[in-house]
């Protein structure tokens, strides 16, 4: 901005004469309405003459403005003299400046147009954006540099509103994180220097990569900056996994939350080879080869919070995808009454953990917290006088004390060999990260029954179909019926949101043909979520996991050992008191902690 127009601002301001009709940021502002006061009247004297405030009390205000050097307005509103929306609306009387209803939602790239820093200096929100302008949230609209500023940086003309400053607060505090670079201002910065990072794409001579031109691209500190808010930004949302995904022309960066993915932005396509690159730095990973497949880790800690990062690179046609799996120690629970077992079944799950030999299964596809079920037992077992080893790939949570392998098929590690060694290795307990062949299983099984506690994972609907997936892998059912103690099917489900949940009534016959045994309490009060802020506008927040327990009961092992079908294991199961993933969530849905909608999403009948 020059010189010249700041300094005229500047003098506008300091003889406080307020302007009755001027230019701010590009945008004509004309005054109207018959409280316009004539040039020169002090804001108090014309707070005063509209009979909003008294002499006495603008008086106080003024000794107080002397005392903290407070702006007047905000001394008002905290001495309770005027209330802030009465102070808005005069504002947007005398200066001509339409009043805003802030929106519920902002988009990520209309935030981008403004970084945290000058979001927070002048106390300012970018509420919309077309092509040529910016629709800005303000407080204080005799703030003529905050406005000449954002025009200047954003080469955009700006279109100023008034709002409350305190909801212009709490949107600087929901858009731009609290301390630090936002995922919004790293994408600003980067978009800003797209000249520099796009020296990346092309960067081929004879089918070879310029590794210097690319190496320096992904050391760029936009680049740096953008990949570090990405990361940070997934752990304050509770995300699991970090999506990278290359397309024609585009690039989404998309966050799975409770089970469900979110896009949530889409930097330019000329990054993505920086962007990659940088992410592959990080893990240790080949940044030449992009043709094969790569898997790496990352190990991020903020403050006392140390979170490790799964990293998967996939060549795809339109450039390479990369999953980041989010590992927090923080998610393992040592109290396995926080996992959501029924009280039946956590009998039997610790009843199980607790005993001194046998095989404890857990089953269910990917993503539905078997990994952190294993460890939340482990952690009850790790002590000094037992010596705990695992075998896993890869190993996701670090159990201090424990001896933890990872599996590298290349130099032969395999799950099978490594539970030979184990077993010369004076193990108590031993957790094998997935049962995938016949060699694995049968040695897991022996284990068991030769003085140790095995626990180990499958990938089945159920866990009746658990026991015929082993026999299945070659599993004698005489061996099996002997080793087993029990099996346990999990999904995990979305919880209603904590703060926005609302109650209505509904009948307990509502929820019998989907599966649910009638417990005679007839009308119910029942939660589903509004959507607010702290769920993103879903409605849901956090996931519980729902359990289907097996024990192996005499009855039960003796099915197994005379080969028995599936549907048969699972009646006799139940009459003994089992109760399957659809029921146990169907509780869930009566004690107000998820909807009938997610039970049905995340189970089967």
């Amino acid at each position: 901005m020059k010189t010249g127009r700041r300094q005229e601002i500047t003098k506008l301001l300091e003889t406080g004469r307020e302007a009755e009709e001027g230019k701010i940021g590009g945008t004509l502002i004309a005054p109207r309405g018959p409280s316009q006061a004539p040039v020169g009247r002090r804001f108090g004297d014309l707070l005063v003459s509209d009979g909003l405030i008294t002499q006495p009390q603008i008086d106080q205000a003024l000794s107080e403005q002397k005392r903290t050097g407070e702006k007047l307005g905000e001394i008002l509103v905290r001495l309770r003299l005027i209330t802030e929306d009465r102070l808005v609306h005069f504002l947007s009387r005398h200066y001509g400046i339409p009043e805003v209803a802030f929106p519920e939602r902002i988009a990520p790239e209309t935030i981008a147009v403004i970084p945290s820093r000058i979001a927070r200096k002048y106390g300012v929100v970018p509420i919309g954006r077309t092509l040529g302008s910016v629709t800005l949230a303000v407080g204080d609209p005799t703030n003529l540099s905050a406005l000449d500023d954002v025009a200047f940086m954003t080469g955009l003309k700006v279109v100023p509103t008034i709002a409350p400053p305190s909801i212009i607060r709490q949107a600087i505090e929901r858009y731009y994180e609290r301390g630090g670079l936002t995922v919004a201002d790293a994408l600003s910065e980067v978009e800003a220097e797209a000249s520099e990072v796009e020296i990346v794409k092309g960067q081929e001579a004879n089918g070879q990569v310029d590794l210097n031109e690319l190496r320096s691209s992904a050391d760029e500190v936009p680049i740096v900056r953008l990949v570090n808010s990405i990361l940070l930004d997934a752990m304050k949302r509770g995300a699991s996994d970090i999506h990278v995904d290359p397309g024609d022309g585009t690039l989404g960066i998309r966050y799975r939350i409770d089970g469900i993915l979110h896009e949530v932005m889409a930097p330019p396509k000329r990054v993505e080879p920086a962007l990659v690159s940088r992410l592959k730095i990080m893990a240790n990973l080949d940044i030449a080869e992009r043709r094969l497949p790569q898997d790496g880790r990352i190990k991020l800690r903020q403050q006392s919070r140390e979170i490790d990062f799964r990293v998967s690179v996939l060549p795809s046609i339109f450039g390479e995808s990369v999953v980041l799996r989010l590992l927090d120690k923080q998610s393992l629970k040592t109290d396995l009454t926080q996992l959501g077992f029924e009280p039946a079944a956590l009998g039997d799950f610790q009843k199980a953990v607790g005993a001194p030999h046998g095989l404890i299964v857990i089953t269910g596809p990917t993503g539905s917290g078997k990994t952190t079920t294993l460890y939340s037992a482990l952690n009850t077992l790790n002590s000094r006088e037992r010596n705990i080893v695992t075998v896993e790939d890869p190993v996701e949570y670090e159990l201090p004390g424990a001896t933890q392998v990872q599996v590298s098929d290349e130099i032969g590690r395999t799950f099978a060999a490594a539970l030979r060694s184990f077993l010369r290795h004076d193990p108590d307990v031993i957790l094998v990260g997935e049962m995938r062949d016949q060699e694995t299983a049968q040695i897991a099984v022996r284990a068991a029954l030769t003085g140790h506690l095995v626990l180990s994972t499958l990938h089945t609907n159920s866990a009746a179909e658990s026991i015929s997936r082993l026999t299945d892998m070659g599993v004698p059912p005489f061996l099996l019926s002997s080793s087993l103690r029990l099996v346990v099917a999990q999904r995990l489900a979305r919880k209603v949101c904590q703060k926005c949940r609302e109650p209505y009534e509904a009948d307990e016959q509502l929820l019998i043909p989907y599966g649910h045994a009638p417990l005679g309490i007839g009308r119910c009060t029942l939660y589903k979520g509004r959507g607010c802020d702290a769920c993103h506008f879903t409605g849901m927040k956090g996931r519980i996991a729902l359990y289907e327990v097996l024990a192996a009961t005499p009855e039960i092992r003796g099915l197994i050992l005379a080969s028995t079908f599936v549907n048969e294991i699972r009646d006799v199961a139940a009459k003994q008191g089992m109760k399957t993933l659809r029921e146990a969530g169907l509780l869930k849905v009566l004690e107000g902690v998820t909807t009938l909608e997610e039970v049905l999403r995340v189970t089967t009948e």
